[in-house]
């Protein structure tokens, strides 16, 4: 019988339909194939994007040439600009502002044919070292009171380009869908004074029902009230608001279980496009420190949201969450190291 569960955080409820699930098998997978031919993001290709406005490079090499690990550009089609003032203002009773933010593209390795889970974890770790280092700079700018981190893998996912990357999108304003959580991790905690993550966290591992993997530092999970098939949330064990500001110690442990839970979902499921998210708390509030938790949020593309959907808020679910767990926990991995 299909079951509704609800998100202990933005009390959102979701359908588990069983009865409409999918093997792994039958999902259909996305085109794997990278086509090199004229990629912006390719290594010798530096002239055609815009000036980098960071990079990891030897210190013998200079900026927008080739012999990076990592570059960081602004996205040649922003969806905000960074020039220009707010300007917050009304037109009858509509708000409207300005188009000012900053909209970034995190090229993650300088080789094409490599998918994100090829690089090994000093690699990885420094994809999340560049998120860190520029919200650190991006937060300096009042303007700004979000930055969200963002990967689109795969064109069903959104990517418009095959070479490996993730972006990054500073705000004037917080987005509604992290304004739910705050909200809601803040009734928690005003009823109860504990962070609702970390009290998930702990029955989830209690439970031992929907762990994909854990380390020392961080817990993968299949929440409880997955929105779509095989959606897996990495978070940090020990109670953390600001991604920003966790330790560096933090990275590798943190780098090594993102890299083998997208190994597990490209196993058992084919390479499927998908997209990840970063959420953390707002740039310079410290009211979020008590009740939220920043964490990752990595949903594979295997569903199509529809009328029911758009009409009810609800999200159809057809892979109850203890099902994808255990899935992802048998697949046998191949080192790529």
């Amino acid at each position: 019988m299909s079951e509704l569960r609800k998100d202990p955080i933005v009390s959102r409820w979701v359908i588990i339909s069983e009865e409409r699930g999918k093997r792994p098998s039958d999902f259909a997978p996305d085109e794997k194939k990278r086509q090199a031919m004229h990629c912006p993001f390719c290594e010798g290709n530096e002239h055609t994007t815009p000036a980098e406005v960071m990079s990891y490079r030897p210190s013998h090499t200079e900026p927008n040439k080739p012999g990076w690990y990592l570059r960081v550009v602004p996205n040649k089609f922003p969806a905000l600009q960074i020039e220009g003032e707010i300007n917050p203002r009304g037109e009858g009773i509509f708000d409207l502002m300005h188009g000012i933010g900053a909209h970034e593209v995190i090229i993650e390795t300088p080789l094409h044919q490599k998918d994100i889970t090829d690089l090994n974890e000093t690699e990885f770790g420094n994809i999340l070292y560049a998120y860190r280092d520029r919200i650190l700079d991006l937060k300096r700018d009042s303007r700004f009171k979000y930055i969200l981190i963002f990967k689109n893998q795969g064109s069903a996912a959104g990517a418009t380009v095959d070479h490996t990357h993730s972006q990054l999108i500073a705000t004037p304003v917080v987005p509604k869908a992290v304004l739910e959580e705050l909200h809601g991790a803040r009734h928690h905690f005003d009823i109860k004074e504990r962070c609702i993550f970390c009290d998930v966290i702990r029955q989830e591992i209690s439970q031992a029902k929907r762990i994909v993997i854990e380390n020392e530092k961080f817990v993968s999970i299949e929440p409880f009230a997955a929105r779509f098939p095989f959606e897996t949330w990495i978070l940090p064990k020990q109670h953390q608001s600001h991604f920003e500001m966790q330790p560096n110690s933090n990275y590798l442990p943190l780098a090594q279980i993102f890299k083998e839970t997208l190994q597990r979902l490209n196993i058992a499921l084919d390479y499927p496009p998908y997209n990840y998210v970063l959420h953390t708390a707002p740039v310079n509030r410290t009211e979020d420190a008590d009740s939220y938790h920043w964490h990752i949020e990595l949903m594979p593309k295997l569903t199509k949201v529809a009328g029911f959907e758009w009409g009810s808020g609800f999200f159809i679910n057809p892979t109850p969450p203890e099902n994808a767990a255990d899935y992802l926990k048998q697949v046998k991995l191949v080192e790529t190291n």
